[in-house]
């Protein structure tokens, strides 16, 4: 997409339904620009690396309506500092992360919001839970109070066609239906974590809430 990083958020934006939050995601993405998205209307930012949004958060303490999200795997020795620095964290991928997360939210008076990161398909290049595994830990999971559950984050496994991806995103959908159906009073399904630059618009069409979007609205960056 040409064009300059406003017109690419607002051209983004234009296409999205009311309904859907997009968290542009500003890896590798100097504070300038992001100050040049905030400009744009973008207040939800995510990050995949602690120490990196850090440093930037320290540098955008003057723009307070920031809602930052952590979209990256997250190791247990960094639970700590992405709760005290994220209001989001999307990337719940397994049972022990999610207990880990849920005694340091109690010790440092947090209640994050989080996502539980789900593998629809085998993937041995992501994190996150299968679908019988979930399931299964639902009940646990349901007594983590200090953990706010919004819903289910994944990403499909790349070299997929757009039936396939769509496929993907259509069960997310159809689980997060499921789980709502069983009523656990500490776990909520309202929100859909899912599409990135390449499928955003399949996922869009799928349900999704929440679109997390780089290199369409900031170009090329490195890994």
């Amino acid at each position: 997409m040409s064009g300059s990083i406003s017109e690419r958020i607002n051209t983004v934006r234009a296409q999205l339904p009311p309904s859907v939050r997009l968290i542009a995601v500003t890896k590798q993405v100097p504070t300038d620009v992001i100050r040049t998205a905030y400009a744009a209307g973008i207040r939800d930012f995510g990050e995949n690396r602690i120490q990196e949004a850090i440093a930037k958060q320290a540098e955008l303490q003057d723009l307070a309506d920031i809602t930052w999200h952590f979209i990256g795997h997250l190791q247990s020795n960094k639970a700590k500092k992405a709760l005290e620095n994220f209001q989001w964290i999307h990337s719940v991928d397994n049972l022990k992360l999610a207990q880990r997360l849920n005694e340091l939210a109690q010790q440092i008076g947090v209640s994050p919001y989080v996502c539980l990161q789900v593998k629809i398909l085998p993937d041995p290049n992501k994190s996150g839970w299968s679908v019988p595994q979930l399931l299964a830990d639902l009940p646990t999971l349901n007594q983590y109070k200090n953990l706010q559950i919004q819903g289910l984050m994944t990403i499909p496994p790349l070299g997929l066609n757009d039936q396939e991806i769509m496929a993907v995103f259509n069960r997310t959908r159809e689980l997060a239906q499921e789980i709502r159906e069983q009523n656990w009073p500490h776990i909520q399904m309202q929100h859909l974590s899912m599409g990135m630059s390449g499928d955003y618009q399949l996922a869009v069409e799928a349900g999704a809430t929440m679109v997390r979007l780089g290199t369409i609205l900031f170009g090329e960056r490195g890994n």
